[in-house]
């Protein structure tokens, strides 16, 4: 296929656009802006690949937008995982939020249904809400508690409206929380490894009892593949990892797995708003054929490794700006190198 991947240089989009150009020898074009989240050296690895292509760019300029699809002929799809995505970031400065993920969404939206593509939007199980008991389907009510998680269900909410206005070719696959190389370590399981890894302290929220249904990022990639190539127009998929992890059990097996302490673990103030527990079921995706590969064991050991063997990924960010924000968000500078 002959795909425009915006936020290709991204967590999730860098993992998506290694598993089509490598197992399926698409045509990729990645529009990206390259803001702090999302990183060339992400794409490093495939820069060369045939049918590669890289664009500087924002999802919320249409200059932008039209100059990749006239760099990529014959593109029949646009697959969206531009977006901002931190929780913490979100309450802090919202005004991004609603700039990349609201208005980028609507202008894509616009080039698409120009241009007669079909789109695929990348979002959250966070748009639903907090759930005590059972998981969200595709039907559950859209409840957000957070900046972030509203300013993606906004979008979600306009990609189905350009379905049944203009019969927009549209899906929308909602993921629940992510894992993986290539993670910006502003989210838990990056954190705490780097952090253990560095002789830091782990900073957990309240009493780390938040329940996330966690899901290995290329099964993600899989699962937003078949959607791609076979998923119904107007649909939405929910796509759920196969457990269920509380973030301190989560902290604890990185302990273990990274050799760190469990003194090194701190609880820190909750933040507003923090969900209790997330869960998605994924029987219409996986009626696509679809089913996760990774278990959260498996996942979590590949991921500590992955960050162990690639410090030139991850140390030009702890070096950087981020070092600024871990002092301003935590009240705690990090120590390592």
């Amino acid at each position: 296929m002959r795909i425009i991947v915006c936020g290709g240089a991204g967590f999730i989009g860098s993992n998506f656009v290694r598993v089509r150009v490598r197992e399926h020898e698409d045509q990729i074009l990645v529009l990206d802006k390259l803001t702090y989240a999302g990183r060339r050296e992400s794409l490093a690895d495939i820069e060369q690949e045939p049918g590669f292509t890289f664009l500087q760019g924002a999802i919320e300029s249409e200059q932008d937008v039209e100059r990749a699809l006239g760099a990529l002929p014959g593109v029949e799809a646009i697959v969206n995982f531009a977006a901002e995505t931190h929780v913490d970031r979100s309450i802090e400065a919202p005004d991004a939020f609603v700039r990349t993920n609201v208005l980028g969404t609507f202008t894509l939206l616009e080039a698409a249904r120009r241009h007669s593509l079909r789109l695929i939007q990348i979002s959250t199980d966070e748009v639903y809400g907090s759930i005590e008991q059972g998981s969200f389907n595709e039907t559950s009510p859209l409840l957000p508690s957070s900046p972030y998680s509203a300013s993606k269900a906004g979008a979600d909410l306009l990609v189905q409206s350009y379905h049944r206005t203009h019969g927009l070719q549209a899906c929308i696959c909602r993921g629940s929380n992510n894992y993986g190389p290539y993670q910006y370590p502003e989210k838990l399981i990056p954190l705490m490894v780097l952090n253990a890894l560095e002789g830091e302290h782990l900073p957990i929220y309240g009493d780390g009892l938040q329940v996330r249904n966690w899901l290995f990022v290329t099964d993600f990639a899989a699962a937003i593949g078949r959607v791609l190539e076979a998923g119904a127009a107007g649909e939405v998929y929910n796509v759920g990892g196969p457990d269920e992890c509380a973030n301190i059990d989560i902290v604890r097996q990185i302990v273990a797995l990274t050799g760190a302490a469990e003194t090194q673990i701190e609880h820190i103030r909750d933040r507003p708003g923090h969900d209790r527990r997330y869960s998605l079921s994924s029987e219409r995706v996986e009626a696509l054929g679809w089913s996760p590969a990774v278990g959260l064991a498996e996942g979590l050991a590949r991921t500590v490794e992955w960050y162990r063997r690639n410090r030139a990924w991850w140390e030009p960010i702890r070096s950087g700006d981020y070092r600024a924000y871990y002092e301003r968000h935590y009240g705690r500078a990090l120590t390592g190198s």
